[in-house]
């Protein structure tokens, strides 16, 4: 029995072969860090804004592509690879110079999809019909950065934008008929496992097509890292936030793609729970107890009650 929609079955039934993903910086900055609407940014980021540890923003795109290809190819005989604009704030820029940077994935046979990382509160109709251009070569992702469905954990993380924005950019990416992967946080402070459960609901409901689940951790130069320091952050156990993970996919609809599960900070960059950087025994932890319980994602979600 399959535990959950994952995202790597989902590639290899479509590819026929296992597709890496190549996190790109493409020199973004955020309106939540460049005082448009914030200069703190989320408290749980820091001045790397999620980027992978090989990605250069002061190298083009094609070039941060070629280099990280090649390397793959020699190390792990990859075959096809994903295109994932990732650092920052990927739409946060004109249509044209959007335009200029997504095109540099093209010349690339090997590139079978793209993805692109962003906020909510930062796409509109033109920027999604870019997007879905892409649509006629690679399979293509939307990543929306939610975290919480309930406005008072934005609030108090500095989200800087609404639940109602995240309602709004689904909406107009199911217009452009782009899939939408939406990036939950659990374990936010403030938060019960009630309300992260009823994120998993309004996910279901609202029929997103794609989930990654991370889990909340305290990185160097972040915000948060100092409230963890005087011991105001508590943060879950690895047992715990299994568990959790758990109760979520079952709220969650079987025909989510689960694009992960959990989520850790480079090894120079993350301070805490160090049970995070081990990520595949989570990976096992949480299948675990799946088995434990003969569940399967979708087992609880609330849409089919209706």
């Amino acid at each position: 029995m399959q535990l959950y929609n994952d995202y790597n079955s989902y590639l290899k039934r479509k590819f026929g072969c296992r597709v890496f993903k190549i996190g790109i910086d493409a020199g973004f900055s955020c309106p939540n860090r460049d005082g448009s609407k914030g200069k703190d940014g989320c408290i749980y980021c820091n001045a790397a804004g999620s980027r992978s540890s090989y990605a250069d923003p002061k190298v083009s795109v094609s070039d941060q592509l070629a280099r990280r290809m090649d390397l793959l190819k020699a190390k792990s005989g990859a075959k096809r690879f994903i295109a994932y604009f990732q650092a920052f704030t990927n739409t946060y820029a004109p249509v044209r110079h959007l335009k200029n940077l997504y095109d540099q994935i093209l010349p690339f046979e090997e590139i079978v999809g793209l993805s692109i990382g962003t906020r909510p509160d930062s796409v509109d109709a033109e920027k999604l019909k870019l997007i879905s251009a892409y649509l006629k070569w690679c399979d293509v992702w939307l990543e929306l950065g939610l975290q919480s469905s309930h406005d008072r954990t934005l609030e108090a993380i500095n989200r800087a934008h609404s639940y109602s924005d995240f309602v709004r950019a689904v909406k107009l990416a199911k217009d452009q008929h782009l899939p939408v992967c939406a990036h939950i946080i659990l374990g936010l402070p403030g938060e019960s496992r009630e309300d992260m459960l009823a994120t998993a609901d309004r996910l279901s409901e609202l029929g997103v097509n794609g989930v990654k689940i991370h889990l909340f951790h305290i990185l160097k130069s972040s915000p948060v890292e100092s409230h963890y320091r005087e011991g105001k952050v508590k943060l879950l156990e690895q047992e715990e936030y299994a568990a959790l993970v758990c109760d979520f996919l079952e709220r969650l609809s079987e025909e989510i793609i689960i694009q992960r599960v959990t989520g850790e900070g480079t090894i120079e960059s993350h301070i805490a729970p160090m049970w995070a950087l081990d990520k595949l025994r989570t990976i096992e932890i949480i299948k675990e107890e799946m088995r434990r319980r003969s569940s399967r994602q979708g087992a609880k979600c609330l849409c089919h009650l209706k």
